[in-house]
């Protein structure tokens, strides 16, 4: 399986090759957005917006069983609003998130301010659905933009003093930032570094949980950069802490914005350990379990749903659209290739 950034990368790369003005006029435009206050005012007229409660996206499901968020052109919401008592005015308080292939602006709107949420989900036959949740249902092209919206929606939320003066921010109409009233302080929305490492011996990767995961499910290790450190510094700092093993080499494989515990940036990496220096010394304060998996067992793992509740447990991984899931799926694709070429 190739990992899904390398794809992108190269279908972008492509793409700008035969019809660069496309990509290039759509960046532009969201540009002017981020940057024009009025005129990214006007465009709400025209545009359509993910709908969230509470930090929730609207999902609906779809006839083939799958889900997919739920968007309204500005009118629909509009009267969707008037016709339920509650104040239009509150979609000025939507945050853009992207635009169309045709050139119109993607907003994104939390209604939790109307409360509105039980009358919604009965007008559009969707539901609100707690966003962990929601990564097992949409699809891989609209789990980063449902992340993308909600981070954004929570960050507004958040950030509504300045951490300096204690003063009020007031936002730019796109909400790609905020100014601390009555200054020129400009505070933008931030990821906080993380590194995902699959530990790997050359045969085997190791896989681990926290308590606070799903029962059964299992991932690379993962842990917060520290101040100063290199991303190899602390891929190495965090294996010998989580599992008690030396790190002899780090290679780059992606990154992905995660939205998870307040919008991460994860950096994906593969970390080689010596096979005869692999006797795992778990911090059990950190990870509830941690275990050496071979190359069956992980395509297994990569097979397998997450149990439906009562059932027994089985062992899983992350959705197909997380980091994690591309580096276990681009190892086992390594490993498989390498077992066919002897």
């Amino acid at each position: 399986m190739l990992n899904p950034l390398r794809v992108l990368v190269s279908g972008l790369t492509q793409t700008s090759t035969r019809c660069c003005s496309g990509y290039v006029s759509r960046m532009r435009f969201l540009n002017r957005l981020k940057q024009d206050d009025v005129f990214c005012a006007e465009s709400v007229s025209d545009s359509d917006l993910i709908l969230f409660h509470s930090l929730k996206p609207l999902l609906k499901k779809n006839p083939d069983r799958s889900f997919s968020s739920v968007s309204l052109h500005h009118r629909e919401l509009n009267s969707l609003l008037q016709k339920l008592g509650a104040d239009p005015s509150i979609i000025q308080e939507s945050v853009l998130i992207g635009c169309s292939d045709r050139g119109s602006a993607l907003f994104c709107l939390d209604l939790a301010a109307v409360d509105v949420a039980a009358a919604v989900e009965e007008e559009s036959g969707a539901v609100f659905v707690d966003l962990r949740k929601s990564f097992f249902l949409l699809s891989d092209s609209e789990a980063p933009l449902v992340a993308k919206a909600q981070a954004l929606l929570r960050w507004h939320q958040t950030h509504r003093f300045c951490s300096f003066s204690g003063k009020p921010t007031e936002r730019n109409r796109s909400g790609t930032q905020r100014v601390t009233a009555g200054s020129t302080v400009i505070h933008y929305p931030q990821m906080s570094p993380v590194v995902i490492a699959l530990v790997h011996d050359g045969s085997r990767c190791l896989l681990a949980r926290q308590a606070s995961f799903p029962p059964g499910l299992y991932s690379a290790l993962a842990g917060f950069c520290d101040m100063g450190e290199s991303v190899e510094e602390a891929v190495r700092r965090e294996v010998a802490e989580e599992a008690g093993l030396e790190v002899l080499s780090v290679t780059y494989s992606g990154s992905q914005h995660w939205p998870f515990p307040n919008s991460s940036f994860m950096i994906g990496c593969f970390a080689a350990v010596s096979p005869t220096h692999s006797q795992l010394s778990v911090d059990h304060s950190e990870l509830e379990d941690a275990q050496w998996f071979d190359l069956k067992q992980i395509q297994t793992g990569l097979q397998t749903a997450p149990p439906k509740k009562g059932a027994p447990v089985v062992t899983w991984f992350p959705p197909r659209h997380a980091i994690g899931h591309w580096l276990i799926a681009e190892w086992a694709e390594q490993q498989r290739h390498h077992v066919t070429q002897r």
